[in-house]
């Protein structure tokens, strides 16, 4: 299994953006599908984003589609969630994880390597 560590979060004003980064370590990241998931203060763990392990193929929860780009370098071992346009509900702690389906995957129990999170505050 490959282990994820995550960075980039932060506090921003509403309408600003932030880059997380998700590094992993292993040699199998290239085949594995990648995805965001948040936790928003008092509420549940909720899918984000998604890319499949060639980087082909995205998919975004509605609330994020057309202001969150998932993206990913497998030869940096690295996977990214550029956010535009954030809202003061896109506030929570972003986790990266890990799934071996090659395909793309909201399903939280697809994924078997999850990081530790990351801390996002928008300020309104």
């Amino acid at each position: 299994q490959v282990q994820l560590v995550e960075s980039g979060g932060g506090l921003v004003q509403a309408g600003g953006s932030l880059r997380l980064s998700c590094a992993a370590s292993g040699s199998t990241f290239s085949t594995y599908a990648l995805g965001w998931f948040r936790q928003p203060p008092g509420k549940e763990r909720e899918f984000v984003a998604t890319i499949s392990s060639t980087g082909g193929r995205t998919y975004y929860a509605n609330s994020v589609k057309g202001r969150f780009t998932v993206s990913r370098d497998n030869a940096k071992n690295t996977v990214y969630l550029q956010m535009n346009s954030l809202k003061s509900w896109d506030t929570a702690v972003y986790f990266c994880a890990a799934s071996p389906l090659v395909a793309t995957t909201a399903r939280a129990q697809d994924y078997v390597s999850w990081g530790q999170g990351t801390q996002v505050t928008v300020s309104s």
